[in-house]
């Protein structure tokens, strides 16, 4: 079977819901903290309610890492299916949230069994969805 060619596709997403607390004490520097979140992604990418788990290290109280596993189920481009990504990123003192994504080898099922990609958005303070994009491949 040939490979479909690599392509690129966008959309948003919207923080659904955010239940985050802290692993360390609240006064410790640095904190570690634990966020579960739920997304909605539209798009290229159609997603009403992700499952999403974030690992977070905040160095002062407006900068940090984190590092999260998503389960994204819908459609990537009218194909339906799911998968998963890993995600790496870092919040500045400004407030905005930089991030890549990758999808989780073999972690496709559906239509998209055979999905690798990566992306990354951008997410800025007051904006009520964050833009995203997405470069990926079906074998």
């Amino acid at each position: 079977m040939t490979p479909l060619p690599a392509r690129t596709t966008a959309g948003h997403f919207t923080f659904a819901n955010w239940e985050e607390r802290s692993v360390t004490p609240d006064d410790a520097t640095p904190k570690l903290a634990h966020a579960s979140v739920t997304n909605a992604f539209s798009g290229g990418i159609t997603a009403a309610a992700t499952t999403c788990e974030y690992s977070i290290v905040y160095v002062s109280e407006k900068t940090g890492t984190f590092t999260g596993m998503q389960v994204l189920t819908g459609s990537l481009d009218g194909r339906e299916g799911t998968f998963a990504v890993e995600e790496r990123g870092w919040f500045d003192p400004d407030g905005a949230v930089h991030c890549t994504f990758e999808v989780v080898p073999e972690s496709g099922a559906g239509a998209l069994a055979t999905l690798s990609g990566a992306g990354s958005y951008t997410a800025k303070p007051g904006e009520p969805s964050v833009p995203y994009t997405f470069d990926y491949q079906l074998d």
